[in-house]
């Protein structure tokens, strides 16, 4: 089984699984990706107090769309449907129900949303 890097991460989500809903996502990519999301989030804020533009936060706009949709991938490798993070909506219990969600390990076989994605990267190894 191989790793997953930030990098590889941050490469796979904005390039070739931009805007892809199907399939399943790994722990690991959808945790590195969260980091690059806040690093990322953290960045434009910063840049916004110290120039005293808001409007800085539009350059997050191309990050919300990979960010759901490695968000509903990782849903799909633990065997729910995409719809679930809706629960993060629900006050105070809603975002810490969602967390721990997406710290379960996947399922180890293929499930109805494919293959495990630890099997494909063993295989392809």
């Amino acid at each position: 089984m191989t790793s997953m890097s930030f990098t590889d991460a941050a490469r796979l989500c904005l390039t070739s699984k931009y805007a892809t809903f199907s399939g399943r996502a790994r722990r690991a990519e959808y945790w590195w990706f969260s980091l690059v999301y806040v690093i990322a989030t953290g960045v434009v804020l910063g840049l916004g107090f110290a120039t005293e533009t808001p409007l800085l936060g539009v350059l997050l706009l191309p990050f919300i769309v990979p960010m759901l949709s490695v968000s509903v991938r990782r849903l799909h490798d633990t065997g729910r449907p995409g719809w679930r993070m809706l629960i993060a909506l629900v006050p105070i219990a809603g975002p810490i129900i969602y967390l721990v969600g997406m710290t379960v390990d996947g399922t180890p076989t293929a499930n109805r949303y494919g293959p495990s994605p630890k099997a494909v990267d063993t295989l392809a190894a």
